[in-house]
């Protein structure tokens, strides 16, 4: 086409110098969060010895109010809202961007919250492979009025790179498990407390320990599209969420604040390590930012 206009993302081909702007990067991290993932790239910026103190990232996407960018280096920090709809179209975007800015090599890493399946809460969990709710390794697309099934298997050997660099980091347990991602995050994912409840907390039960049984030890709601869409366009790709319940233990989250911002540090901390680790760098002495020390 003459011109590529990636809406939700304000940018374009003709309107932007794709390749200027994007071309040297290398990691992309994508998280629901718009906050969470502006002090990713803060983090990010300190990491990397950036110079600045990083409080004043430019968010890319500031013409739009559907995502938020922004980058440190070679590390792009981008967020996909709630769900498979939100993270699908913002993942289309991305995907072409990449490119259209002739980006090379690009290792693609989704970084999140969960329910935990049958561990404690703050454990970490890389995904080796994103199933559906059935348990199956599956996305089924539609697309016309046709139902295209397709895979959802990630990079084992970058799901077993993470939990290498996870020794490093020994005060929170991480472990590779599969991820069952629903559409919801009430009915359909076996809650009690939601609006709508049309099953007892014997089936509830009996459904979560059968997840458990056939590998699954987290649950979220984009793993499957995020892994379909990466593995048909050939990108690395892999999922890295922190739980903050157990599932089978009760539905509703009762952690504190302070302790569940401490959980949401830490799949962050893990692919800064990743990241820094590939570069061939070291943390900057004395940078205890998202510490627990």
């Amino acid at each position: 086409m003459d011109e590529d206009i990636l809406y939700h993302l304000d940018l374009g081909t003709k309107t932007h110098n794709l390749p200027a702007m994007f071309g040297d990067i290398k990691f992309v991290c994508v998280g629901g969060s718009p906050n969470r993932m502006r002090a990713f790239a803060q983090f990010m910026h300190k990491q990397l010895g950036l110079a600045g103190d990083g409080e004043d990232l430019a968010d890319i996407c500031a013409g739009t109010d559907r995502y938020a960018m922004y980058r440190a280096g070679p590390v792009l920090s981008i967020s996909h809202g709630m769900g498979i709809p939100s993270i699908s179209i913002m993942l289309h975007e991305l995907i072409k961007l990449l490119h259209h800015a002739k980006c090379r090599d690009v290792t693609i890493i989704r970084i999140g919250t969960s329910g935990g399946l049958g561990i404690k809460p703050g454990t970490v969990v890389i995904t080796d492979t994103a199933v559906d709710s059935s348990f199956k390794p599956r996305f089924e697309q539609v697309v016309l009025d046709d139902v295209v099934v397709r895979s959802t298997e990630l990079d084992k050997d970058l799901a077993k790179e993470l939990l290498a660099c996870s020794k490093e980091i020994p005060d929170f347990p991480t472990l590779i498990g599969h991820t069952m991602c629903t559409y919801d995050f009430y009915e359909g994912q076996g809650r009690l407390d939601g609006a709508l409840c049309s099953f007892s907390s014997e089936k509830k039960l009996e459904y979560l320990k059968r997840a458990y049984e056939a590998g699954v030890r987290n649950i979220e709601m984009e793993s499957t599209a995020f892994a379909a869409l990466c593995g048909l366009c050939g990108l690395k790709a892999a999922v890295v969420c922190v739980t903050l319940l157990d599932r089978l233990e009760g539905d509703q989250i009762r952690a504190p604040h302070d302790v569940l911002w401490e959980y949401q540090q830490r799949p962050q901390r893990l692919i800064a390590a990743f990241i820094l680790k590939h570069l061939g760098l070291c943390p900057p002495a004395g940078n205890k930012l998202f510490s627990t020390n």
